[in-house]
């Protein structure tokens, strides 16, 4: 009869130093990566949240206009005052927000 084959276990210091740099990589994309992505996106969902009749927006086609009405989904932005242009946009359209405060504290929300 054959002896039975031992495999050799690799000692426990190999599997330490092979997930190691793994450990350190998934640390990195989450602290630089996907943290900020995240803090950015809630201060984004804020915003938007916050928006309220006479605000200033500024939409991703760089459309700038005063907030007219606020629905759940659109956004009704006067765009000239003259001629009393309006246009409704999609409230995910809104890249940036200027509150009637921040007017005066100069505080803008990017």
């Amino acid at each position: 009869m054959y002896p039975l084959a031992q495999v050799p276990t690799p000692p426990p210091s190999l599997l330490w130093t092979t997930l190691f740099p793994f450990t350190i990589m998934a640390l990195i994309l989450y602290l630089f990566i996907l943290r900020p992505q995240r803090l950015k996106e809630r201060h984004r969902q804020e915003m938007l949240a916050n928006m309220k009749k006479h605000d200033r927006v500024v939409t991703v086609g760089g459309l700038h206009g005063v907030v007219v009405s606020v629905k759940e989904k659109e956004v009704v932005l006067q765009v000239d005052e003259v001629k009393d242009v309006k246009v409704r946009v999609e409230r995910d359209s809104i890249v940036s927000v200027e509150t009637e405060e921040g007017k005066k504290g100069g505080h803008k929300h990017d």
